[in-house]
């Protein structure tokens, strides 16, 4: 018996430890400080921040900025590391042992989501005002594109920035918008033109101390309950002509490359935070006791969990070699958008599969498992639904 649980905490390292082929000292260097980080400054207060309904971005931010966290691939010039896409995928991995997916959804806005675009399409200007401030610490940013007419279609949005001089004006609303109540600045997609077509929408940099900018509304959801979300309202909202990313009217092309890194950063938890709760659900099969049994020695049991383990393991590999794509330049646009749709079921399934094991303890909020299967839910709505996934695989096969 003892043997067959060393073989079992064996293949549950093997699944969720760093991998020799790929990850070198280094790599477990930072691997280390970030999970010092997670397990020091997030995981201990994660419950008081679900229970408030949001954490403390600006000191949380500025802790992790001051680690060099923000930043792994970042332009050194900016205060970035300058690192490969391996450093980054630790630092995605060890995040998804934060014990809630608010949080890392959170710091994956600042990441992957509204800082992007800014490192390769903004000016210089840009890059000083704004990407080296959030790259610091300094200023907690968001992605401003989802509306309340136009959310998975990008295409349909409505608001608005009509070129007025040196400035544009920006009028409209944008909702579902991460960081939203603490945002210093975001990364707004909006119309600036009336023509049909892509090359009608432009991509800016907005401050959000500026006259015309209001919160309509922190939103209360489902789950991810750590992470503020908020309706954003604009009202004649002027901005300097040099926030403007990139070129006029190449905004809507700009954004679906962010996508891809928005996209990827969701991908690690799927491996990882599941391999996380697997864990605790066997710890809590061992303990229960029914009809004078273990509950893990009930074969359904681990036939259902070996079952897990090999998708895990799938996924993984999948992602490594989407990080070998991107390592060699190569276009992984496809690939990752299989991996989130494929990871988006797969979290759901074993979030609510291993509830399930829990019996009536998964049903109460004080076990973590609860949380886990709350927050499952938005991986198949978030960044793309799954039918839009689905939609972006089809045209990319050619049918």
């Amino acid at each position: 018996m003892e043997e067959n649980r060393i073989r079992e905490n064996q293949m549950a390292e093997q699944i969720a430890g760093p991998d020799e082929l790929y990850f070198n000292e280094e790599h477990g260097m930072l691997r280390q400080t970030v999970k010092d980080f997670v397990t020091k400054e997030i995981n201990a207060h994660l419950d008081e921040w679900e229970a408030k309904g949001e954490s403390p971005l600006h000191d949380l931010f500025k802790k992790m900025g001051d680690l060099g966290l923000l930043g792994i691939r970042y332009d050194e010039a900016y205060g970035g590391q300058g690192l490969d896409y391996w450093y980054e995928l630790v630092f995605l991995e060890e995040l998804a042992h934060i014990e809630g997916l608010g949080l890392p959804v959170a710091i994956a806005v600042q990441t992957h989501m509204a800082t992007p675009a800014i490192a390769e399409f903004g000016s210089d200007y840009l890059k000083q005002t704004y990407l080296r401030p959030a790259l610091a610490g300094d200023m907690v940013t968001s992605i401003a594109v989802t509306e309340p007419g136009a959310g998975s279609d990008v295409s349909a949005l409505a608001t608005t920035a009509k070129r007025d001089g040196d400035t544009y004006v920006i009028n409209g609303s944008k909702t579902f918008i991460t960081n939203g109540t603490q945002a210093d600045f975001l990364t707004l997609l909006a119309r600036t033109s009336e023509k049909p077509g892509y090359h009608s929408f432009s991509l800016f940099v907005v401050p959000t101390d500026l006259p015309g900018f209001e919160v309509s509304k922190k939103l209360d959801k489902l789950g991810m309950r750590s992470s503020d979300t908020a309706e954003l309202f604009f009202d004649d909202l002027r901005i300097p002509v040099e926030n403007l990313i990139g070129e006029e009217g190449e905004g809507f092309i700009y954004q679906m490359r962010q996508f891809q890194h928005e996209r990827y950063s969701v991908l690690p938890s799927a491996y990882i935070t599941t391999m996380d709760m697997i864990n605790m659900t066997v710890d809590y099969l061992r303990q229960r006791i029914v009809f004078g049994k273990p509950l893990i020695k009930q074969q359904v049991l681990r036939h259902r969990l070996a079952e897990w383990l090999t998708e895990i393991e799938c996924i993984k590999q999948f992602t490594y070699h989407i990080v070998r794509m991107k390592s060699a330049g190569l276009d992984a646009t496809r690939e990752i958008t299989m991996g989130k749709l494929k990871a988006a079921r797969l979290f759901q399934e074993i979030a609510q599969g291993c509830l399930q094991m829990y019996g009536g303890m998964g049903f109460m909020n004080e076990t973590l498992i609860s949380r886990y299967y709350r927050d499952s839910r938005v991986f198949s709505v978030g960044g793309g639904a799954d039918e839009v996934m689905c939609e972006v695989i089809g045209k990319l096969e050619g049918f």
